[in-house]
């Protein structure tokens, strides 16, 4: 069970990273698919904040490498500090995508959190792609391809001081999983920074159970868990509601036990939920499987266990 029993949903309803519109809907897709009453069924207290507000989407092509560079600084400021103000206050922040580049504002703000409380950080990237281009290796200039690379002080000064320490995180604080789809260039900056990547083949070969142990061990008592979660992590065949599917992604069965790992640690503190796409979604069906799987990170289990 999470340790931590309060939580704040913070919806975050932009697409200013992404290349392709609709993640904007995300927030209100996963509140019409019961993301508060559900977590409430599990003796959660729940707060929903509604959403923070921050610019259009001027949908623009990129400028010296950068698209939107300026609205993406904007929201990941606003994320930042309304992420911050959560874990001051002693709550579990879950923030609602909102595309992938948010996970700049809202994990930098974890790590000045941990910071200052004198706590140590892992971070589990779940994620198709491993976000980590610069400027210079994306052939998109779309900024939710940067995040991870913005955190470990890769990109424009103004997005990689957002949380107040150049570079925000260590990149061995970091471990991604399920990564199938890496640039190039991007794939050669990954191995040269010592990213721990434990990729779809690393997953087929060892299975979810090993790579969830390794991703999760050395934790203890003093480390912060943030889970940033991007619904394309998930395989496209249960998950249609992504802008950039990719196939090959986790089963159904493997990403349950990838979440059900992570809530048995009791080390849970942050979440972000990022890239739903609903524009793109059938049924709504992509956030009521995202809500099931967060549903799982608090604590409900397949099993009938002792």
């Amino acid at each position: 069970m999470s340790t931590q029993r309060s939580v704040s949903l913070i919806g975050a309803p932009t697409d200013i990273g992404a290349g392709a519109r609709g993640a904007s809907m995300g927030p209100e897709a996963l509140r019409v698919a019961n993301i508060g009453p559900t977590l409430q069924s599990h003796g959660v207290d729940v707060i929903d904040r509604g959403n923070l507000a921050g610019p259009a989407n001027p949908w623009l092509p990129p400028l010296e490498g950068y698209r939107h560079l300026d609205e993406v600084v904007a929201w990941n400021q606003v994320v930042h500090e309304a992420v911050y103000a959560e874990l001051q206050g002693g709550r579990m922040p879950i923030l609602l995508g909102g595309d992938h580049c948010l996970g700049l504002g809202s994990i930098s703000a974890v790590a000045r959190h941990c910071r200052e409380a004198g706590k140590k950080l892992r971070v589990l990237w779940l994620d198709a792609h491993a976000d980590f281009n610069t400027s210079e290796l994306t052939p998109s200039g779309n900024i939710h391809g940067m995040p991870v690379a913005c955190l470990c002080g890769f990109g424009p000064k103004e997005l990689i001081e957002i949380g107040g320490k150049v570079p925000a995180i260590n990149p061995k604080w970091i471990r991604q999983i399920g990564i199938r789809s890496v640039d190039p260039g991007e794939k050669r900056f990954v191995h040269e920074q010592e990213l721990e990547v434990f990729d779809m083949r690393y997953i087929d070969e060892m299975g979810m159970r090993h790579t969830m142990e390794l991703a999760l061990a050395t934790l203890d008592a003093n480390t912060h868990l943030h889970v940033s979660f991007d619904v394309d992590f998930l395989d496209p065949a249960i998950a249609p509601g992504v802008g950039t599917t990719i196939p090959g992604g986790p089963t159904y069965r493997e990403a349950q036990l990838c979440m059900e790992m992570i809530a048995d640690t009791g080390r849970l503190a942050s979440l972000d939920v990022m890239e739903l796409n609903p524009a793109l979604d059938v049924r709504n069906q992509t956030a009521l499987l995202a809500v099931d799987l967060i549903e799982s990170l608090f604590g409900k289990s397949t099993l009938m266990r002792k």
